[in-house]
């Protein structure tokens, strides 16, 4: 250690040493940079970054060494051999760039260190090719050990400085910087403390010291130009990738139609006040909005004219904003907005400033139009410190001021609001039902009032909620068409039951009820088909029932529905006749094969003259069209005793039989009254009629 000093203070120029040492330690910067660049980019560009991480490399190593060897004075005579010099250099780059090749792109397992002690092997290739290029006044000759220790610092200290760049980091980073440099450095010097001179008789013409000062300043100019071209490229491609992770942030965390923030941006700034508030103990309000007449917008304008209300309305948001305030669009027309709070009154105003902003008219191709929204408002932590429950709340606030014709800023009251949320984890919950084996199917008798006959069944659906209990098909049908699940439940209603009923001996009727909303998304008349196919059901076995709402929502492809599922051989009936739109026209734009009065006309009827005259009316138009008339809800003999004196010929309801699961209708062929407990045998009974006076 003392002779590789010793070295450096004696035998070289001092301002040179450190020329060579800044231009190593600078070099050796800029090549840990464009080396991690590699690191992080594929394909022709991955090759691009080596190159220039190697001719970095290169050029400040081999400037490294021959500014060095200029500060070098032996005592005798210098000069340097131009081809070899040159030569020296090229190993430099080939070397480098096989060894940073190596280490970048098989960035695992021991392919760093190897790929550094390549790097470390050019270096001392390098080194030892420009001294055989360096041309002395005498004999050189060198000490084998530190030769050999030379190398080894050199190989071992590049592979040390790649294998820590594996681990990527910016401490990683300085720490392959810092060893390239010793490792240069101390090649170096090493190497040149083993070097030995015996000086021969001078020659005058050997030496020139202005042209050694000359060629170092070049050689310095040369290293500062390429090293530099490589810090400009490094830096460049820093900023542009600056820019395009800013550009991609933004796109990521803003909507592009609007400019507002998007979905991703309010969670996050949501949680930034939830954090604020904790800390400084304050509140905010999150308000959820919701545009009320954008869908008519949109289809009475198009979805350009819908896209240029959004703008608008983006704009106008963004520009109402003051300190504590954020909007931001969460999707459709939906769009959130957080006020931190000091004062109520202050929310009242920026409130009022959403609402005008939203109700302000818009003008569209000439035309003005008013988009309007309801606002809900949720106070942290008053209503509640949970983040999620907090957007709940909001929501249904929301939504509550959209029901209201009057009133388009509601605040979330939990007496008001629990209902709707209720409902919504009911929904939830139906939606798992079926996959749960949670539905089931009773089955209700349908009688012959003259006869006592069993004329059929009607398949009722039934949920059984786990926690809950029993739910009413009143409470729970209502959700699935709100929430599209009864398509599916509809399904398979139609399918069990036909499947149960195919098995039934003797082989009665099955009645099965149809949503409004079967009608308008499904194929119908297809489904029907199919279920019947792989039941085996004889299609006038099955009935389907559904009540003229169904037929106004669009008369048109109602009947054209109903001709196509008539034509199959099914019956069809118009079920609750009476409560709807009772219109003549609908029987006589098609052929129905029964009629259904509803339960509330046979319940009044006894104590309401005028119902009795509506029932009447109802089995009159019967007998004239030729239909059927079923009465349900019968629940007494009183009523059903009226119904067999005014003529009705089928009765349904609790005196005939309750609701009951398929093993306890089937295969007794008979139902037992609720009073007195007489009984209604089917046609294969000894007993064809049975006695309603009481």
């Amino acid at each position: 250690m003392r002779t590789i000093f010793g070295c450096i203070i004696a035998e070289h120029s001092l301002s040179l040493v450190i020329a060579a040492g800044l231009l190593c330690g600078l070099g050796s910067w800029v090549t840990a940079r464009l080396f991690f660049r590699t690191l992080d980019t594929t394909g022709l560009q991955k090759y691009g970054w080596h190159f220039l991480t190697a001719l970095t490399a290169a050029v400040s190593i081999w400037c490294t060494h021959f500014i060095a060897m200029l500060g070098f004075h032996p005592g005798v005579p210098v000069g340097f051999d131009p081809v070899l010099t040159i030569v020296s250099l090229l190993i430099a780059v080939i070397g480098s760039t096989a060894g940073f090749v190596l280490a970048g792109n098989r960035g695992t397992g021991l392919a760093p260190a190897l790929g550094g002690g390549i790097v470390g092997l050019s270096i001392a290739a390098m080194h030892y090719t420009g001294m055989t290029a360096y041309r002395v006044q005498g004999v050189m000759s060198w000490d084998r050990r530190l030769l050999v220790v030379s190398i080894v610092l050199a190989v071992g200290l590049s592979a040390v400085a790649l294998q820590v760049a594996a681990r990527r980091g910016r401490q990683a980073r300085n720490l392959m910087a810092g060893l390239l440099v010793l490792a240069t450095i101390g090649l170096h010097f090493t190497g040149m403390a083993a070097l030995r001179i015996t000086p021969a008789p001078i020659d005058g013409s050997f030496a020139n010291p202005e042209a050694l000062h000359a060629l170092a300043l070049a050689i310095t100019a040369t290293a500062l130009v390429i090293v530099g071209a490589g810090l400009a490229s490094y830096l460049i491609d820093d900023s542009v990738r600056a820019e395009t992770v800013e550009r991609l942030h933004h796109i990521a965390m803003n909507d592009t139609l609007t400019g507002l923030p998007n979905r991703a941006s309010f969670n996050d700034r949501l949680d930034s006040e939830i954090a604020l508030a904790r800390e400084n103990k304050g509140t905010f309000a999150f308000i959820g909005i919701d545009l009320n007449r954008f869908k008519e917008i949109n289809d009475l304008r198009g979805h350009a004219a819908g896209d240029e209300v959004l703008r608008i309305l983006g704009r106008r948001l963004k520009g109402l904003l003051r300190d504590g305030e954020f909007v931001a669009r969460t999707g459709g027309d939906e769009f959130a907005a957080l006020y931190r709070m000091g004062d109520r009154r202050d929310l009242s105003d920026f409130l009022g400033r959403l609402e005008r902003a939203l109700f302000k008219p818009l003008r569209l191709d000439g035309f003005e139009v008013q988009s309007g929204g309801s606002l809900g408002v949720a106070i942290w932590p008053d209503d509640t410190a949970d983040k999620e429950m907090l957007a709940n709340n909001a929501d249904l606030a929301m939504y509550r001021a959209k029901a209201d014709p009057i009133r388009k800023i509601c605040f979330y009251k939990p007496e008001m609001d629990e209902a709707l949320r209720a409902r919504r984890i009911l929904a939830a919950d139906l939606r798992d039902a079926l996959a749960r084996d949670q539905l089931s199917l009773h089955y209700q008798v349908q009688t012959s009032i003259a006869t006592g006959r069993i004329r059929g069944y009607e398949a009722l659906l039934r949920w059984e909620h786990p926690q809950i209990g029993s739910i009413s098909p009143a409470e729970f049908i209502p959700l699935a068409e709100e929430n599209g699940l009864i398509l599916p439940i509809g399904e398979w209603v139609l399918r069990t039951a036909c499947r149960e009923a195919a098995s039934w001996e003797p082989p009665y009727k099955i009645a099965v009820n149809l949503s409004a909303v079967q009608f308008v998304h499904a194929d119908l008349a297809k489904l029907v088909r199919t279920v019947l196919a792989e039941t085996g059901l004889s299609p006038e076995r099955l009935e389907l029932e559904l009540t003229e709402t169904t037929i106004f929502a669009d008369q048109k492809r109602a009947l054209h529905v109903l001709r196509e599922i008539k034509a199959l051989g099914v019956t069809i009936a118009l079920d609750d006749f009476g409560t709807g739109y009772s219109s003549l026209d609908t029987l006589r734009a098609f052929s129905f094969d029964r009629i259904k009065i509803d339960r509330s006309f046979c319940c009044a009827a006894a104590a309401n003259p005028q119902t009795l005259a509506i029932i009447r009316a109802v089995l009159g138009l019967g007998k004239s069209f030729g239909i059927p008339v079923l009465a349900e809800g019968i629940e007494t003999y009183d009523q059903l005793s009226m119904l067999n004196s005014e003529g009705c010929d089928e009765a349904q309801g609790f005196l005939l039989g309750r609701p009951a699961p398929l093993g306890q209708i089937v295969g007794s062929g008979q139902i037992t009254l609720t009073r007195e407990s007489r009984t209604l045998r089917d046609g294969n009974g000894a007993s064809a009629r049975a006695e309603f006076a009481r």
